[in-house]
């Protein structure tokens, strides 16, 4: 009793040192987590706007919904791009006090189809009316606001659409060519030299002669910070031991799988009787007799020969009626073909021009051209075929309005009767290889040409999957653990090699997904990236295709390559100034013959070279040495140069200038449309590395 009534006297402290304790655990758990820290709200900042966690990762369930078969990084990946254009245009716009008006987006709506063909907004003269449409969105805006809200959002993206095609046009017109520019590019291109050179190639030193340390590699990627920036990023290395079927799994299928091709005694429930089941030769039923024995259901289509299995096309294809081959291994299963039918002419492959006219179906909707021009215009191309049927796939890339098939020189393969509309199917089908010619559909004009048609031959093939026994997975799964175990005490490589086991580098970034070789791995990028995972981990990972036994072996946050992507990237820069060093010990002598003495190397010249195609011949391009051929005077002797292949010595011998022109404007056109090609992409680029972008991915 006494003791009761001190805990009672006691119990306000109690509840308060209870309170505590929970609070304590609480606030622990939410720092450890990083509750409190401002970055987990954020996925990132662009100038100092944030990325708000909630609506990105909203946004990304958005992507994946709406794309097929795209990924969660994929799309998250995706999702960031768009969040950084938005920030940055954005900004841009403000700056420059770009908007578009009402009537300027009203103009935008009238250009599209859905808009400006539909007879709800045209007058009676049958012109889109921008009155009819207003009504329209008053009407909406009143009485249907879910409608309404979702027209504000397309507005909305017109608006932004129409902003950036401003942005692009205004930098666009500023992206000219000079007359200067114009006649310089004209002198680089029909300005020639001759010279002669002695050579001696980087190639006759071996790599393992010129040693190259990381310590070197850093250095030179600091001297040029801006060439080999970099987002931070893991370097790993993996063992995959794959989940495979063992021989005796493959010999078991085997067997089982042959069992099928003679007759069966198999107990009968009902009847408390053996029945003698037929095999698969003998069984009159093909298409149930497959769906009850194999994983791939019945397929009742004509497959032409070249598509077949190509390790044994000929044996399928010959097999006569009823009669059964095999088994063979087709990706991973073990099948038996039965013959089931032969068909001539089932699919063919044909190329075509399409030419369409207004007021045809044509994807294309810019063609303005009439009936009588397309159909002119399709006879003439028709000669043209005519006259050399091997011009027919340029013909196609450069002419045809159908651009499903433009870029493939309009051709389409594997066609089977009805697939076209009508005409061109009764063309195709009805004329024999090589034939030519013009029919119309309703799409236009097209020129056809039957390239080639297939037999085809019906299977009925059971596909049994070969996959590893339970015995064999515990086998492959105790290796796995075993590599992890001994990889965490001993050397990565020793022990990979001591069990013949492949290892595999890799450099990854924090949104990278794919390693080489495995696929998608997400799990392992994202541990290699965890707080908690160091230097020197290990871990395994265990999926369906086998186990990963991956080790991070540097962890690069610096902002430049990894010194394993510069390996590849700056080691040959660094191995080729090396040699060149050596080499140069070799080619002493002030002239090219006394070089060549010394060193063994034959003099060797050129001639018409030109500073827009520097190739020298049997080298290969090398502008620095022809850019000093042309600084040199007549019969001067250079110093040696260090080429991209080599070291040089050259003595130019003439450099013949190209005559005046009244005026290049060829030349400023090209180099105008050079200039702005494929700026788009500059555009952004420019802007993101002039940005500070904070990047908070790997958080979540």
């Amino acid at each position: 009793m006494a003791v009761l009534s001190k805990i009672r006297q006691r119990s306000i402290l109690l509840i308060g040192v209870i309170g505590f304790c929970l609070l304590a655990f609480v606030i622990g758990d939410i720092v450890q987590s990083g509750g409190f820290n401002q970055t987990s709200r954020n996925i990132g900042s662009v100038n100092g706007e944030n990325i708000l966690a909630q609506e990105f990762l909203q946004k990304v369930a958005n992507v994946e919904k709406s794309g097929q078969g795209i990924s969660n990084t994929q799309a998250a990946n995706s999702v960031w791009e768009q969040e950084i254009k938005r920030i940055l245009f954005g900004e841009e716009f403000e700056k420059l006090g770009l908007k578009i008006g009402k009537d300027q987006l009203v103009n935008v709506m009238k250009q599209n189809p859905s808009f400006a063909q539909n007879p709800q907004f045209l007058n009676a003269a049958g012109v889109f009316d921008v009155n009819k449409f207003n009504e329209y969105l008053a009407t909406i805006k009143a009485s249907q606001p879910e409608q309404w809200n979702a027209w504000l959002e397309y507005e909305k993206q017109v608006e932004t659409s129409a902003t950036e095609q401003m942005y692009y046009t205004m930098i666009k017109s500023g992206m000219l060519a000079t007359k200067t520019e114009g006649k310089l590019a004209y002198e680089r291109e029909n300005n020639k030299v001759d010279f002669d050179y002695v050579t001696v190639g980087y190639a006759t030193i071996k790599d393992e002669e010129v040693k190259v340390s990381d310590d070197e590699l850093v250095a030179y990627m600091k001297k040029h910070p801006k060439k080999y920036k970099s987002d931070n990023s893991r370097d790993i290395e993996f063992v995959f031991i794959e989940n495979k079927p063992s021989v005796e799994d493959e010999t078991e299928m085997k067997a089982t799988i042959n069992g099928l091709l003679s007759g069966r005694v198999v107990f009968n429930d009902k009847t408390g009787k053996n029945d003698t089941l037929p095999g698969f030769a003998a069984a009159s039923n093909n298409e149930e007799f497959v769906n009850a024995n194999s994983d791939i259901k019945f397929d009742s289509t004509y497959i032409a020969k070249k598509d077949l299995p190509l390790e044994n096309q000929e044996a399928l294809f010959n097999l006569g009626q009823g009669q059964v081959f095999g088994p063979y291994v087709h990706n991973g299963y073990s099948c038996l073909s039965k013959m089931m039918g032969r068909k001539s002419g089932a699919s063919a492959k044909v190329s075509h021009i399409l030419i369409g006219y207004e007021g045809s179906q044509t994807p294309n909707l810019a063609v303005k051209r009439t009936k009588e021009e397309a159909q002119a215009k399709a006879n003439e191309l028709l000669a043209q075929v005519q006259a050399n049927p091997g011009m027919f796939p340029m013909l196609a890339m450069t002419n045809t309005d159908d651009s499903g098939s433009k870029q493939t020189g309009g051709s389409y393969d594997n066609v089977v009767p009805g697939q076209m509309v009508k005409t061109f199917d009764s063309f195709l089908f009805g004329n024999p290889v090589g034939k030519v010619g013009v029919v119309e559909t309703e799409f236009g004009f097209h020129v056809i040409k039957v390239d080639a048609k297939y037999d085809a031959v019906r299977l009925a093939t059971i596909a049994r999957k070969i996959e590893p026994s339970e015995t064999t997975a515990d086998q492959i799964y105790t290796t796995a653990a075993k590599f992890e175990a001994d990889a965490n005490e001993k050397d990565f490589d020793s022990v990979a090699k001591a069990m013949k086991l492949n290892v595999t580098p890799a450099t990854v970034k924090v949104t990278d997904e794919y390693l080489p070789s495995v696929g998608a791995q997400r799990g392992v990028v994202s541990w290699a990236f965890s707080r908690n995972t160091k230097e020197g981990d290990i871990k395994k990972f265990d999926n369906t295709q086998g186990h990963i036994i991956a080790r991070v072996k540097a962890k690069n946050e610096t902002g430049m390559l990894s010194v394993e992507e510069a390996k590849n990237v700056v080691g040959p820069i660094l191995r080729n100034e090396k040699k060149a060093a050596l080499i140069k010990a070799k080619m002493a002598g002030a002239t090219l013959e006394a070089v060549s003495q010394k060193s063994g190397a034959s003099v060797l010249n050129a001639t018409s070279v030109s500073l827009e195609n520097p190739f020298i011949p049997a080298v290969g391009a090398e502008p620095k040495v022809v850019g000093k051929a042309f600084a040199l005077g007549n019969g001067k002797t250079s110093s040696l140069i260090e080429g991209q292949s080599g070291v040089y010595i050259i003595r130019t011998k003439n450099v013949a200038k190209a005559a005046a022109l009244p005026n290049y404007t060829p030349y400023i056109t090209k180099l105008k449309s050079q200039n702005q090609g494929g700026f788009y992409g500059k555009v952004i680029e420019a802007l993101k590395s002039a940005a500070d972008i904070e990047d908070n991915r790997s958080d979540f």
